[in-house]
């Protein structure tokens, strides 16, 4: 038996159509046998909440060891997880192939499953991972929707706190009366024929946060990759289902999943490549998808053409060269780079891409920022997101640059609001961007640089 291990990780199919997978007492055998080994190895202590759960049920039970803690105290550990994956790929030495088989974020998975399989998901959970239908309804209404839903409305705040769970101070995305997809049916920015990467086509799976929340990143892509030569499209058939995910409707991310693949199909089959413009549904596409249906062909095809946005940018800057014209944005940047980029393994693309700009000055920061997807806007768990990102904020502070940019956007609006609680007469970024947005400023495409406002909290 070996003590960790230096083997890639790999991980195994999810067989969610196994009757044996809603089995609530062989899953929580399985999370007993994982929670042994986390206990006696305590590496992941300081990666999110869900360990200090674990471990301080262990230390306050009766016989200090895991046989002491109830069973029905699982869910508390289960409750905590924000299917990160930073404990598969960053600190765990006992993940497949170790013969220990340690997948924490998939026995978590796997609880809420069962959670799902027996009705036990929250109302207000199940209604809140409904992207799509939120969104289509929030933007005929996006004023209104937008004012209801502003941290600083007590009125509508706390009903919706009453009604939803959702926190009444958490910062909340706004909606956008003309998606992203609406936009992308006008003139399409103008191909440079000349520029280095001339000749590459890729379609945009527009994820339903950019359709709906923040159709800038969306247009700060078409821009930048037009720049450089690249054709796009944009297509949004329906959300990845990560919500979903979260909760354990795994029947209906397997619907999606086969859904999406169909309808990219022939964009891929013309030569097109696939850029995913949120880095959770780039993790969908890529890694979780063809661990949850196998085998679909067209799910696995789709998997191996899949590109995060930032790294579609570093590819071409590596394999044909970035078009001329970037100039300095004038200010440093401090990157927060999401969790799910890093579950891609793919590096540290966003950094690598934001220092092809001219003086680029990029402080990079990749503790967890606590916001976790909606976990972190909930009533129960927002006091803690914050502490959990308070010492990305701290950092974000000591910092002091201009430009505040976040691969997950729902990250960096919670960063931003860290920061304001903890700022004194420090001057803030006026708001959080993608790194995206920062390339295309860079060009000179699309808006002026932002300037900096003093917030305090």
């Amino acid at each position: 038996m070996r003590e960790g291990g230096l083997d890639a990780p790999t991980r195994h199919v999810i067989p969610w159509e196994d009757p044996d997978f809603f089995d609530r007492a062989k899953t929580e055998a399985e999370m007993r046998r994982i929670f042994d080994i986390c206990h006696g190895c305590r590496r992941c202590f300081n990666l999110c909440d869900a360990f200090p759960r674990l471990f301080d049920l262990v230390d306050n039970s009766a016989t200090g060891e895991l046989d002491g803690v109830a069973t029905a105290d699982y869910q508390k550990v289960a409750d905590a997880c924000t299917l990160c994956d930073m404990c598969f790929m960053t600190k765990c030495p006992y993940v497949p192939p170790h013969e220990f088989n340690v997948d924490f974020p998939h026995v978590m998975l796997r609880y809420r499953a069962v959670e799902f399989h027996e009705g036990r998901v929250p109302w207000a959970r199940t209604e809140l991972g409904k992207t799509d239908r939120n969104g289509e309804l929030a933007r005929y209404v996006a004023p209104l929707a937008n004012w209801a839903s502003d941290r600083h409305n007590q009125l509508t705040r706390l009903v919706l706190e009453k009604v939803a769970q959702v926190d009444r101070n958490a910062a909340l995305p706004k909606y956008h009366g003309r998606t992203f997809v609406a936009r992308s049916r006008r003139a399409a920015p103008p191909v440079a024929q000349a520029a280095p990467a001339s000749g590459r086509k890729a379609v945009l799976y527009a994820t339903c946060f950019v359709n709906y929340n923040n159709p800038s990143i969306g247009e700060a892509t078409r821009a930048v990759l037009a720049k450089n030569g690249v054709e796009t499209e944009t297509v949004y058939p329906q959300c990845c289902q990560m919500p979903q995910l979260e909760a354990g409707d795994l029947a209906k991310v397997a619907a999606a999943a086969k859904h999406v693949a169909m309808t990219l199909g022939p964009y891929i089959d013309n030569g097109y490549d696939v850029i995913a413009l949120v880095p959770s549904c780039a993790l969908m596409l890529k890694f979780e998808w063809p661990l949850i249906v196998p085998d679909d062909e067209a799910v696995k095809k789709l998997s191996r053409v899949t590109f995060d946005v930032a790294e579609y940018v570093v590819d071409i800057a590596r394999k044909e060269g970035l078009a001329p014209g970037l100039q300095p944005l004038g200010g440093g940047v401090t990157l927060h780079l999401a969790c799910h980029a890093r579950a891609q393994n793919m590096g540290q693309k966003a950094a690598e891409m934001l220092r092809l700009l001219p003086e680029a000055q990029v402080n990079v920061t990749e503790r967890c920022s606590g916001h976790g997807g909606s976990w972190g806007v909930m009533k129960d768990n927002f006091e803690t997101a914050l502490k959990i990102g308070r010492p990305v904020a701290r950092q974000a502070l000591r910092d002091s640059n201009p430009f505040l940019a976040a691969e997950c956007p729902l990250a960096g609006m919670h960063i931003l609001q860290g920061m304001e609680l903890l700022a004194k007469d420090e001057t803030l970024p006026e708001r959080p961007m993608h790194p995206i947005e920062l390339v295309a400023r860079a060009y000179g495409l699309v808006g002026a640089v932002p300037q900096q406002s003093t917030r305090t909290a």
